[in-house]
């Protein structure tokens, strides 16, 4: 093998031992080794990892990195002096082996090749042509890709243009059955209260008539226990005088007693009394038809197509060691040491995720999450089957469907991520699962504006639970 020349011991100096591409903002350890700033950023990517160089294995305390600017001056003159050697060669890149210009293409390989490769044994027997002769040949296929590439490409357009009026559409009608929900509630809320001013009404002139009749008895009864006490007063008086003065006027003494015997009033009417057992019954009806309003109406929505409200709680034998859980599990945040929990199989040991309690597996259910802090946060549901240890995909392939906040962006959990272009930060998501669809979809419960759906078909048929995971500086609770 010809001896590696200095144009080639320039290149492998500044060349990166992690990407094999030359330095980009070349930064040194502590050590003494090189590396792009951002292949050693992605080496130490994740808190758990050790820092450590890639290359030596050395441990490098606080990853104290340090900006090799003379590297990356000798990484300039590198690329340099190799665009000049190609340049001299006759304006191509060069064999890498013999450094001679790439003037023939072998069709075998499919690769450039120089003279010298021409007449090696690797390439003796390949079928050579000139490289300007290959490179027409295959521009010419590349042409007929690109034209149907680009024919695709329109029919993709229009399957967007498309999509997007179809889109336009169901918004717009499901705004208008959005506006008809509402009115028709509204309503219905008008007409309840309606008939509550219309009952408490009567019922407020029936208590009136009531307390009247009562302040009617009450007077009379008043003025006869009067009269009576001053007949009783006066008859007693009587009876103890001497009998010639006590037989006189006693024919008239006897009539004033005969006359002062009192009537005694009637406390309630008859008529009042029917209105009150009226109410009574009518009473009774109205709690009876709320009571079965009551019942009938969620399965009536349900059918419909609305989502049936959960309460979710949270499963402290799935949850992360790192993570808190309150008390009654409604809510959960990053905690700043790793408690001593039993491992269990249903416990997650390597993602800061929890399951919720609820399993579903038929209907339609809803239920809301609210998010606090600036962290990493995720919202949505799993698979009961979902792994538990070791490194889990966070997408529907790996079980998963969910939403996310990552240094402040806003994604859906698909496989690649799918950016959410957010007006604002959500503070409560709504959560909507439809097993018999396999769709969710995730709704700022603030606005009502919808953030990602899943499409149909994209949550399998089997036990799906609520998940949540938290990063540092996050809290994640679930309203009740």
């Amino acid at each position: 093998m010809a001896a590696e020349s200095p144009v080639e011991s320039l290149q492998e100096e500044a060349t990166c031992p992690v990407c094999l591409e030359y330095f980009t903002h070349p930064v040194t350890l502590e050590c003494g080794h090189n590396f792009c700033r951002t292949c050693i950023a992605q080496c130490w990517e994740g808190p758990d990892t050790a820092a450590s160089c890639p290359q030596c294995r050395e441990t490098v305390q606080q990853r104290n990195l340090r900006p090799n600017r003379p590297l990356a001056n000798v990484v300039e003159i590198a690329k340099r002096l190799s665009f000049q050697t190609a340049k001299g060669a006759g304006g191509g890149r060069v064999c890498g082996e013999h450094q001679e210009a790439l003037k023939l293409f072998c069709e075998e390989d499919q690769t450039p090749i120089c003279v010298v490769c021409d007449r090696s044994r690797a390439h003796r027997a390949h079928t050579v042509v000139p490289v300007q002769e290959a490179a027409q040949e295959y521009k010419e296929k590349i042409q007929d890709h690109l034209k149907t590439l680009r024919e695709e490409r329109e029919k993709l357009l229009g399957l967007k243009v498309t999509g997007e009026e179809k889109s336009r559409e169901y918004l717009k009608q499901t705004e208008t059955e959005r506006q008809k929900i509402v009115s028709a509630f509204q309503q219905l809320q008008q007409f309840l209260e309606e008939q509550e001013r219309l009952l408490l009404a009567q019922l407020e002139e029936l208590h009136k008539e009531i307390v009247k009749t009562q302040n009617e008895n009450i007077t009379k009864l008043s003025e006869g226990i009067s009269h009576l006490s001053e007949l009783i007063s006066e008859m007693e008086g009587k009876c103890q005088k001497p009998a010639s003065e006590f037989l006189q006027d006693v024919k008239s003494t006897l009539s004033r007693c005969e006359k002062g015997k009192f009537q005694e009033p009637e406390e309630i009417s008859p008529e009042l009394e029917e209105q009150v057992s009226d109410f009574s019954q009518k009473t009774l009806v109205l709690m009876e038809t709320l009571r079965k309003f009551k019942d009938t109406l969620p399965s009536a929505l349900e059918s419909l197509g609305a989502h049936r409200q959960v309460n979710v709680t949270l499963d402290p034998d799935t949850a992360h060691p790192q993570l808190v859980l309150s008390e009654g599990g409604k809510s959960v945040r990053w905690g700043n040491t790793r408690q001593r929990l039993p491992d269990t199989p249903e416990r997650f040991d390597s993602v800061r995720w929890v399951l919720g309690c609820e399993g579903f597996t038929a209907g339609r259910h809803c239920w809301e999450v609210e998010v606090g802090g600036w962290g990493y946060w995720a919202v949505g549901v799993a698979r009961e089957s979902v792994g538990r240890k070791g490194g889990i995909s966070l997408s529907p392939e790996g079980g998963i469907w969910a939403v996310e906040r990552w240094w402040g962006q806003f994604r859906a959990l698909t496989s690649p991520r799918t950016p959410l272009p957010l007006s604002r930060a959500p503070s409560r998501i709504r959560v909507c699962l439809d097993c018999g669809r396999g769709q969710v979809t995730f709704i700022d419960a603030g606005d009502e504006a919808p953030i990602f759906t899943f499409p149909p078909g994209s949550v399998p048929a089997e036990r799906i639970r609520p998940w949540l995971g938290v990063g540092p500086e996050s809290r994640l609770r679930l309203r009740p």
